[in-house]
């Protein structure tokens, strides 16, 4: 017998300027209810109209930033979702400003295991899990010891550790 997983029926939010995108976050998930918007304007109004189980942002395209802004604001667990904006910056920019997790965009095959992981932790940060997922992918996309080079992801990294042992 097939688990129903713990989406089933949660209303999601997908913002992308790009359509492919969105259909595949519409495939990924297709045991949620999903409204879907290809702009900052179309964003807003939806992320203000209604209470969301979980927003998935770009970061380009359509002010991804912003837009987590006001979803963190609201209590939305807010991912991130970027094919160019794979970066430390945005990596960490992501993390302060409150996103539960930032997935790459070639990656959204596991988008559906990291939102089922996010709603069983009831909404908490799954970055540890992201961190032990994509070390090596985040180690060649940054180069080696890439964190080293930021107080930030040291500090970040540690209370994730602790975290994780409590």
């Amino acid at each position: 017998m097939v688990k129903e997983s713990p989406l089933k029926d949660k209303l999601v939010l997908a913002v992308d300027d790009e359509p492919d995108i969105l259909e595949s976050v519409e495939e990924e998930l297709d045991m949620c209810i999903i409204h879907k918007a290809q702009n900052y304007e179309t964003a807003i109004q939806y992320l203000l109209g209604y209470t969301y189980d979980i927003v998935i942002l770009d970061i380009m395209g359509v002010n991804g930033f912003e837009l987590l802004k006001t979803s963190v604001s609201r209590g939305f667990p807010t991912i991130m979702l970027s094919a160019h904006a794979i970066t430390p910056e945005a990596l960490k920019k992501s993390i302060k400003l409150g996103a539960l997790f930032f997935l790459p965009k070639e990656k959204l095959p596991q988008l559906r295991e990291f939102l089922e992981e996010m709603v069983l932790n009831e909404g908490q940060s799954i970055w540890k899990k992201l961190f032990d997922t994509f070390g090596n992918y985040f180690k060649q996309r940054f180069g080696p010891n890439w964190q080293e080079k930021d107080k930030f992801f040291k500090e970040f990294e540690a209370s994730l550790n602790i975290l994780k042992k409590e």
